[in-house]
């Protein structure tokens, strides 16, 4: 049968151990001698081994002690880290991360479900929308985290990848092979000028056959074959899919993705979703 150690019995003997007496220890943790005595008494025997050497004038740490000293530290800055982290004001509260669309998937859901699992207190608003309107949020003080796809970078920002724009259509569609080329693109999305400008370099004629202020109506079009839109690589859903064109379409220009995290920040964990963003996209 599984034995528990009594964490108050083990903080006890962690603090004899560095007031160098009971007496001490006792004044340390506001109890009174015969309490933590009895609490020492109480783990050594659970654990059957002595573990303070009362034969000379001052207490001193057995050689299971010394050992048990070491387990006991890690245990309590254990616990104390999990109460810290469920309890403490600093790790409640909200956060708001901006993300546009296109990027969400696949990094955002397992970033947000590691600080739901990791700070259950503290929520996380997720704000999925265009690169200028996220910018302008962050500005006033809107949105604390935020992602953006730009050609550039702003001052307060930070790069974390740079990867190249794709043709995305419906599986097996045949929708990019039509002239003029129908597009599907969102009247705000950031890509749409440098996508028409690529088709008029090459000379291709082309029609904006759906526009929309909604994602998904984007996406239920090219999804249905009625267009073709553009996406950063690797981000498109799994109801479409990178345009096999053999050279039929231009190559289109390459995007970053950079961070911006509000300084000073409201929380902790702001830095701490940060951190988690980056790995989840310099991952890639």
């Amino acid at each position: 049968m599984a034995r528990n150690l009594d964490l108050t019995a083990l903080r006890s003997f962690a603090a004899v151990a560095d007031a160098g007496g009971v007496t001490r220890a006792a004044g340390f943790l506001n109890l009174t001698q015969s309490a933590v005595s009895m609490q020492i008494k109480r783990l050594e025997e659970a654990l059957d081994l002595q573990l303070l050497d009362r034969s000379g004038r001052t207490v001193g740490l057995t050689a299971a002690g010394e050992q048990m000293l070491g387990y006991a530290r890690r245990l309590l800055a254990l616990n104390d880290e999990a109460i810290a982290r469920l309890t403490h004001k600093a790790f409640e509260g909200e956060i708001v991360l901006g993300v546009p669309a296109d990027i969400v998937y696949p990094a955002i859901p397992k970033v947000l479900q590691r600080i739901h699992a990791d700070y259950p207190r503290m929520r996380v608003t997720l704000v999925s929308s265009y690169t200028r309107r996220l910018k302008a949020l962050f500005a006033r003080g809107d949105c604390d985290v935020i992602l953006t796809t730009e050609d550039s970078c702003g001052p307060e920002g930070e790069t974390l990848i740079d990867l190249p724009l794709v043709w995305v259509g419906a599986p097996g569609g045949q929708a990019w092979k039509q002239r003029p080329l129908p597009l599907a693109f969102e009247h705000n999305c950031i890509f749409r000028v440098g996508v028409q400008e690529a088709l008029d370099r090459a000379g291709i004629d082309w029609v904006m056959a759906v526009e929309s202020d909604s994602t998904r109506s984007i996406e239920a079009s090219v999804s249905a074959d009625l267009a073709v839109h553009a996406l950063v690589e690797g981000a498109e859903p799994r109801y479409m899919e990178p345009i096999p064109h053999g050279g039929a379409l231009p190559e289109l220009a390459r995007t970053k993705i950079n961070l911006y995290v509000a300084d000073p920040s409201p929380s902790p964990v702001v830095g701490i979703l940060a951190d988690l963003v980056r790995k989840a996209f310099r991952g890639r």
